[in-house]
């Protein structure tokens, strides 16, 4: 029985069914196993710190209690079980899920009061809730005072010295680290390429790679690729490619493959990425039709991306609201102002999608482009409350500048006021407006309200 109950909460825990967990709970409890085996204790205790009620396992440690409670003060024989490494473990990692420092630093001192002070896995579990919650300090001095760390420990600190901004800091612990393994290097390679040194994340790869003699794992890849978009090297991006072909990363992990599309695409070589997205065959997936359809946008090919959204349809995937934001950015770019009102359409009434302030920026935009003014202006007055921005009327502004629709301008002039007046660059383009229409008077006028108001106008900055 304890066996096939143990073997039932594992599945559970692994499968995410909490009802299942629950279920199991309450069987412990009428059955009487609960208090007589810890093993299965701690088993529940790890589903529910590992569900999506991690708050559930603090109610069944008081639960427990409660019981030790009673059959303590009743004429009972029974031998109660003592909570172990394990309890206070995936107590203090239910405490981490939860975001509830507090209790989980309670479950730290209680784990310390019953001689855990210097078990690996507990200490272990303390320091990565400290340094979830970006208590660093208290992080690093679990850390020092650990007589024994394994490479849970270290990679545990050095991803949360990453997380929070301490770049610095965790490479220097990185290259302390005795043994480090694929999870180290991973999380240093991602820590850089998160703040944009993606050469030197693409130097820790190689590093990996060729000196350490180490085998990236398919998240390794993911967390470089976007280090190659950002130097656009189509050169790494192709040696990167066959790497992780070679390693049987892409066959073994579609995120890989859908990443080498976008990669492609982000380096300048959309040939690239549609041949590559071809030969995926069977393979593709959702993102795999939307990274596509996203690259032929990013480069001017409205036509091919629209062929490749009816070829998505035919083949049975459902858009989602990214693959619409994508497909109306290549509406947008490639003037395809008729076949992008269609997707509108189609989004709402046959998807059921309501658009997002994304969505409706993106047609805004594409009318204004082709001097469809009217039509852009009455889809911004149609943007819910709830969601609108006052950056849908400043792409509406600059398009009437560009068209010289000054009448329009004012309106939406008008309407960028009662959502923000601070920003200086909506009064400096209504001033050249009126300049360009021969009105220096209002002009005049805009230019001394910008400043009464105290406006900010952002300097303009140089790349060179």
């Amino acid at each position: 029985m304890e066996r096939f109950l143990y073997s039932l909460l594992t599945n559970a825990a692994s499968s995410n069914l909490g009802a299942i967990t629950q279920q199991t709970h309450s069987l412990l409890l009428t059955t009487g196993h609960l208090i007589r085996s810890i093993r299965l204790f701690n088993t529940l205790l790890r589903s529910y710190s590992l569900g999506g009620s991690p708050q559930k396992a603090f109610s069944l440690y008081n639960q427990l209690q409660s019981l030790y409670c009673f059959h303590s003060s009743s004429s009972s024989s029974l031998q109660l079980p003592s909570f172990d490494s394990f309890s206070y473990t995936f107590l203090i990692n239910a405490a981490t899920h939860a975001s509830s420092l507090p209790i989980g630093t309670q479950f730290q001192g209680r784990g310390i009061k019953a001689g855990f002070h210097s078990h690996v896995y507990v200490q272990t579990a303390a320091l990565n809730m400290y340094a979830a919650a970006g208590v660093l300090s208290d992080a690093l001095q679990v850390f020092d005072e650990m007589p024994d760390r394994n490479s849970v420990s270290w990679n545990v600190l050095i991803t949360g010295l990453v997380r929070w901004g301490e770049l610095e800091y965790a490479r220097s612990l990185f290259d302390e680290m005795p043994e480090k393994n694929v999870v180290t290097w991973t999380g240093m390679i991602d820590g850089h390429v998160r703040i944009g040194r993606f050469g030197e994340g693409l130097s820790l790869f190689q590093r990996m790679v060729c000196c350490e003699n180490m085998k990236p794992s398919e998240i390794t890849i993911l967390a470089l690729m976007p280090a190659v978009s950002g130097l656009k090297d189509m050169r790494v991006c192709r040696l990167v490619h066959c790497y992780a072909e070679k390693r049987g990363l892409i066959a073994f992990d579609i995120r890989v493959a859908n990443s080498v599309i976008d990669t492609y695409a982000k380096c300048g070589c959309i040939e690239s990425a549609s041949r590559f997205f071809e030969d995926l065959m069977e393979r593709k997936n959702l993102v795999s039709w939307t990274t596509i359809i996203t690259g032929l946008a990013m480069h001017g090919f409205g036509e091919e991306a629209v062929e490749r959204f009816d070829r998505m349809e035919k083949a049975g995937w459902k858009p989602n609201r990214v693959t619409f934001l994508s497909v109306f950015n290549a509406c947008s770019h490639g003037g395809l102002v008729d076949q992008g009102l269609k997707f509108l359409e189609k989004m709402v009434n046959e998807y059921q999608i309501l658009p997002d302030i994304k969505h409706y920026g993106c047609l805004v935009d594409m009318l204004a482009r082709l001097g469809r003014l009217e039509e852009a202006e009455n889809l911004a007055l149609g943007i819910p409350t709830e969601i609108a921005n006052v950056v849908v009327w400043r792409t509406l502004l600059g398009a009437c500048s560009f068209h010289d629709n000054v009448e329009m301008a004012e309106r939406v002039t008008r309407k960028i006021m009662e959502m923000e007046r601070g920003y200086g660059g909506d009064y400096v383009l209504m001033h050249n407006i009126f300049v360009g229409a021969g009105r220096f008077g209002d002009a005049e006028k805009f230019r001394k309200l910008m400043h009464q108001r105290n406006a900010i106008k952002l300097p303009g900055q140089s790349a060179i």
